[in-house]
């Protein structure tokens, strides 16, 4: 093939409107916090955070791309038409999903969406599986963690004569959250692709949560002594700070879909030789992720920012450095995790601060369950759409 055809152009058109909603469902993530304290009016904060977005991609490394593009199936099974298919169900899962003020995830959106158009048309060996040895020591780490975490914690709680079986149910969900990627940043597990994907559903919200609690919990002990209006007067631009840095982190990531669809579109129609992204790849999505953020999905604005917990300035930089930072870390490991997942986590972290009754769990499981059934659900959509296509093509 020496041009762009058709077929080719369709593609990255939609990929490019994937991110464009991408940013329209997330610009919630970046904007909760500051929208929550009015740290910034509602258009500044998604206009600033819309730049950020774009900057994003050209800052951190693009292995979020090279994930999406090469270790979720076998390449050989990125066709141009199981990758169209897989992003039109997973645009209009993530546009009626935004429409209801629902937080999916538009990254676990586009990988079911490859993985059921790839299945429906090459059958269950186009996915690429983890080894079993992995999946041993993704175990056997996760226990161990696990262990160490309830020890800790129930020793804590114990010496305050707290609820001790509560604080081992939290220590081992922390430590076994915490272990595994920590070995990952060391080298020790080596978890990448699906395997990875699924596994920071769980573990990217604890992250968040845990890391914005104790953040919350430092900073509330440093400023015990201090007035409300001079703490508002030091961390609302603290709180922008932490907001345009977790936008920043967020194109990195989520901007990094449309970077590895197009490019696994240029491979798949032979116009590259192989996997290696052009910089105009980057441009043309990191502008349309910051367009979508620009526009702004106001119903799930309105429910991180509103619906989850109140907030004030000092736990909305809490929040916005815990999960900034998180989703930085998970970005430099190449794993495709949805923001919204993390800064959701966050929220609820500085929330339980001022007791469980403070968050309302009720919003917070509606947004698990989307979280869950994401993956499954867009690649259940992809399989019947490209059975469908291909049928609609034979009778033509």
């Amino acid at each position: 093939m020496t041009g762009y055809d058709p077929v080719i152009l369709f593609g990255i058109a939609l990929a490019l409107a994937l991110n464009f909603f991408n940013g329209l469902a997330d610009a919630a993530q970046g904007v909760a916090t500051v929208v929550a304290t009015r740290a910034l009016s509602p258009a500044k904060s998604v206009f600033l955070t819309g730049i950020c977005n774009m900057a994003g991609p050209f800052i951190f490394t693009t292995a979020v791309a090279a994930t999406i593009g090469t270790a979720i199936v076998h390449p050989d099974a990125l066709t141009p038409q199981t990758i169209i298919i897989a992003m039109l169900a997973s645009t209009t899962l993530v546009f009626c999903a935004t429409r209801l003020g629902l937080p999916l995830s538009s990254s676990h959106a586009l990988i079911g969406g490859l993985v059921g158009s790839s299945i429906a048309a090459f059958g269950l060996a186009a996915v690429i599986y983890p080894a079993w040895s992995v999946i041993g020591q993704m175990f056997g780490w996760g226990l161990l963690g696990a262990v160490l975490g309830a020890v800790t914690v129930g020793f804590i709680v114990a010496a305050f004569q707290g609820d001790i079986r509560l604080a081992i149910i939290i220590g081992a969900i922390c430590g076994a959250a915490f272990a595994i990627p920590i070995l990952m940043v060391l080298g020790v597990l080596k978890i990448t692709g699906l395997l990875a994907v699924v596994l920071f559903i769980f573990i990217s919200p604890v992250l968040g949560a845990v890391t914005a609690f104790l953040f919350d919990v430092l900073i509330s002990h440093l400023f015990k002594n201090s007035r409300q209006d001079r703490m508002k007067r030091i961390f609302t631009p603290l709180q922008i700070v932490a907001c345009l840095f977790q936008a920043t982190s967020h194109g990195a990531n989520d901007g990094m879909h449309a970077v590895g669809v197009i490019t696994a579109l240029l491979v798949s129609g032979g116009l590259l030789a192989t996997f290696a992204v052009p910089t105009w790849v980057i441009l043309l999505s990191a502008i349309a992720i910051g367009l979508g953020t620009c526009f702004g999905g106001w119903k799930v604005v309105d429910r991180l920012a509103k619906g989850i917990t109140k907030i004030r300035p000092y736990q909305g930089f809490c929040a916005g450095t815990a999960g900034s930072t998180t989703l930085a870390l998970v970005t430099m490991q190449g794993i495709p995790v949805s923001s919204n997942h993390v800064i959701s986590g966050a929220i609820v972290g500085v929330g339980v601060t001022r007791g469980k009754n403070a968050v309302q769990w009720r919003v917070v499981r509606e947004m698990m369950t989307a979280w869950v059934i994401t993956i499954p659900l867009a690649a259940a959509c992809a399989f019947i759409g490209y059975l469908l296509f291909t049928t609609v093509a034979v009778i033509l």
